[in-house]
């Protein structure tokens, strides 16, 4: 297994990349949606539009981007641990790319449950926070390429 792992190691980072460009996509328009939903009233043509195309968002495209950005980030870590020594799983920049991942995912399940209460009519978030927050996914991918391509404090 680990040689097909590793022959194949540029088809999963390009893998990867694809996939996490896909979720960053839905992270980063998500909150937008949201921002302009919160203008609609409850109810109305408008609101049951925007739940819509939240939910189709979340579930066709980041639920599945997100894990599939988990499983080739996943086999990319095996190669690496198999070939150059488990021990960059401490160095800094993987820390940091670490704790991004936490934040992203931890973010995706803050706009899922939002979701969940604009469908029901109980959001109670404003579209300034919304607008607010909608850039925070790519200020973390930011930080993560950086620390990734950069590989500081190894």
């Amino acid at each position: 297994m680990g040689g097909f792992l590793q022959e194949n190691y540029d088809l999963w980072r390009g893998l990867h990349i694809l996939a996490v460009i896909a979720w960053m996509a839905g992270l980063l328009y998500l909150p937008r949606l949201f921002a302009y939903h919160t203008r609609a009233a409850p109810g109305s043509e408008m609101a049951q539009t925007f739940e819509v195309m939240e939910r189709k968002l979340l579930k066709i495209i980041m639920n599945p981007a997100q894990g599939a950005a988990f499983v080739f980030g996943l086999m990319l870590i095996y190669v690496d641990g198999v070939t150059r020594g488990w021990d960059f799983l401490l160095q800094p920049w993987m820390l940091v790319k670490i704790a991004g991942i936490i934040f992203l995912t931890s973010w995706h399940h803050v706009l899922a449950a939002a979701r969940k209460r604009f469908a029901e009519g109980t959001n109670k978030r404003s579209e300034k926070f919304w607008r607010a927050t909608n850039e925070l996914p790519f200020l973390a991918a930011i930080v993560m390429v950086l620390a990734v391509t950069l590989e500081f404090g190894g």
